[in-house]
């Protein structure tokens, strides 16, 4: 096996994923860069995924949790698993176009060290086979002043690949190339992914704590797959209860962990009338996402203590970050 080949490992993480798989791994069988190693972490589906995962993929090694761990804590496990220098973080509802890994390699080369995460081109795939469709799922993380991130040109019709690749403040989690230097240089306690988030932002998250750490990210442009996205701001109130409540405690463990004193001080007239908001919007007309702001007092120590690991190993200073937050 030449260098190439043993460039790069696919995670998996499943949960109740059955439907999605077969194309899949159609994707990952076509890749024309072949992963060295690929990982399935199945958090306790009910429907089959881990045994359909291990006959689609057979060479795959497939760890089976007992108990659903959240996507934070499985892709830890996936990443601990795999020796490869990239590792590619795949959801099981996101279909490869067969060039995503080689072009995500390329362009991290071209970049340079300094960028340690790639996305390619994400656009919106439809239904159990994640049918393509020409319009946008995300080119990147973008972060706003109202302290909420979103995802780059989602829902727009997709203009095609650009003449080169861009930076962005981070990637998505959904299909994300990272250098094992990065997640080894940022993790905090052990953990690349901070598994109080246990699901959503978790890769805001880290993208941001990358950021304050020195690295940055790109958009691959020649790299393109389709993803099924289900979490949408239009359809949360047919979410389920602990995933929102899960939205809104990370809302503000994302910026309690990583907003330094001048991004905070800077974003305050934006941060603080949605904070209200989501606040009111909790006491009112969804009351199943208080438990939120009840675990963010009991984990106060915890939070905090991550935050000064942070704060205290960060290499960019905040009027550095500001740009990314408009």
């Amino acid at each position: 096996m030449g260098a190439m080949e043993r460039r790069l490992a696919i995670v998996v993480i499943t949960w109740n994923s059955a439907r999605y798989l077969r194309r899949c791994a159609e994707g990952v069988a076509s890749q024309s860069l072949a992963p060295a190693e690929i990982v399935v972490v199945d958090n306790a589906s009910s429907d089959g995924s881990a045994e359909l995962a291990a006959a689609l993929l057979p060479s795959a090694t497939v760890i089976r949790n007992s108990t659903n761990t959240g996507f934070a804590a499985a892709a830890n496990q996936g990443i601990a698993a795999t020796r490869a220098e990239l590792v590619l973080l795949l959801n099981p509802d996101v279909f490869l176009g067969s060039r995503y890994c080689e072009e995500s390699a390329a362009a991290l080369d071209r970049a340079g060290r300094q960028f340690g995460a790639a996305t390619g081109r994400l656009l919106r795939g439809d239904g159990d086979a994640i049918a393509p469709t020409p319009v946008v799922d995300s080119l990147g993380i973008r972060m706003t002043r109202s302290g909420r991130h979103l995802d780059i040109g989602a829902g727009e019709p997709d203009r095609g690949a650009g003449p080169s690749d861009v930076e962005v403040f981070g990637v998505s989690g959904a299909a994300a190339v990272y250098r094992r230097a990065f997640l080894d240089d940022v993790s905090v306690f052990g953990q690349a992914f901070d598994e109080d988030f246990f699901t959503y932002r978790e890769d805001a998250d880290l993208a941001w704590r990358g950021q304050l750490l020195g690295w940055k990210a790109l958009c691959a442009q020649a790299a393109t797959a389709w993803h099924v996205r289900r979490v949408t701001p239009e359809v949360r109130a047919s979410l389920p209860p602990e995933v929102n409540m899960h939205s809104v405690k990370n809302r503000f463990l994302l910026r309690l962990k990583n907003e330094g004193s001048g991004l905070a001080v800077r974003n305050a007239l934006f941060e603080i009338p949605r904070d209200l908001v989501v606040a009111g919007a909790a006491l009112t007309i969804e009351r199943s996402s208080l438990p939120a702001f009840t675990w963010l007092w009991k984990n106060r120590a915890s939070i905090l203590a991550k935050r000064s690991e942070i704060q205290r190993r960060r290499r960019v200073e905040d009027r550095d970050l500001a740009r990314w937050f408009d």
